[in-house]
């Protein structure tokens, strides 16, 4: 593996190691012992829209997302990425901020190994099904419905 390669892996480790720290102690944090209630998950959408920079960030947020999803389905179709929708329900469910930076060093690794073997493992063409596709469609019109309930403020 080119050394170029290997730090950004392990840039790319360093940031998803920060993300989950920051993100998760905030969650915490926020959450208290509260963390499997319904009421605690309703009360942290709420709280998205207290204010201008909330909305905004959290806005900010899911449009990247809505973006990031499409790059790393078809890219990691591409590439022959194994769980690639893992990456994307794990950025729901953990943090992006995570998550996006795995799914990079996973794309790292897949192109360093056809760089070395020089043969293709996956679709040149980076076809995605027809289920992925309509799994994309789903998960963009959540975050547009999530974006405008945030921005109604």
């Amino acid at each position: 593996m080119q050394p170029s390669r290997t730090a950004l892996i392990v840039f790319y480790a360093l940031v998803a190691l920060c993300a989950l720290v920051a993100t998760w102690s905030q969650n915490l944090a926020y959450f208290g012992g509260d963390s499997g209630s319904l009421d605690a998950f309703a009360r942290f959408a709420l709280d998205t829209r207290v204010n201008p920079a909330s909305r905004s960030i959290t806005v900010d947020i899911g449009l990247f997302f809505l973006a990031a999803a499409p790059f790393m389905v078809f890219e990691g179709r591409r590439l022959g990425v194994k769980y690639v929708w893992l990456y994307v329900i794990l950025g729901m469910l953990v943090a992006i901020s995570v998550t996006f930076p795995l799914f990079m060093i996973a794309r790292e690794r897949r192109l360093a190994a056809r760089e070395s073997t020089k043969s293709s493992f996956a679709s040149e063409d980076g076809h995605a099904s027809a289920l992925d596709k309509g799994l994309l469609a789903v998960f963009a019109g959540v975050v547009v419905a999530l974006s405008v309930f945030v921005l109604r403020g």
